[in-house]
């Protein structure tokens, strides 16, 4: 059976309360540039709504993009009070070098290791960091032998999720 899957990331959109704090970390802290500023004026879910719409790039195309309303009531009617927790974020490959450019960059901010954290899971190593508006992102470097590892893990995967819901927990990750 063949199956036509998605292409890319086009964006993924959240709401910020400020578009410049915003801008100051996403294109001067973790270094996505600022590629659109969207300003709109239009009749959404039954009432004319005024908003900015940025979009910072993604070097696939993709981008990370946040509304801001122009009333406050709309502000607050569309912005989400999601129960934080480490386990709900947005991850990006990233080369070596970008990550180790993103660290710099995050020190040099004023972030603490609190804030802004590296974890070591085998197959990849993982930089962490919450954004101004509460999204956790993370920006992973791959294991060098990716292709091997994905390649293990797409042959075991219905296996692997059979197995867990069986009740067999034991890892399987090798890497570590």
């Amino acid at each position: 059976m063949s199956q036509t899957l998605p292409l890319r990331l086009h964006h993924h959109a959240w709401i910020t309360d400020d578009q410049e704090v915003n801008r100051r970390f996403y294109e001067d802290v973790i270094g996505l540039p600022l590629v659109a500023t969207w300003t709109e004026r239009e009749v959404l879910f039954g009432a004319e709504r005024v908003y900015s719409h940025t979009f910072y790039g993604l070097a696939d195309g993709g981008a990370l993009a946040f509304f801001q309303f122009a009333n406050p009531e709309d502000q607050e009617e569309f912005k989400t009070d999601v129960h934080f927790t480490p386990w709900r974020h947005i991850a990006f490959k990233v080369e070596h070098d970008t990550q180790e450019a993103m660290r710099k960059r995050i020190a040099a901010a004023g972030y603490s290791e609190a804030d802004a954290y590296v974890i070591d899971h085998g197959f990849c190593v993982s930089l962490y960091i919450t954004d101004p508006n509460g999204l956790m992102l993370e920006f992973t470097v791959d294991h060098p032998d990716v292709e091997k590892i994905e390649a293990e893990r797409r042959t075991t995967a219905h296996a692997d999720l059979a197995r867990w819901l069986g009740g067999d927990h034991t890892s399987n990750n090798h890497w570590r």
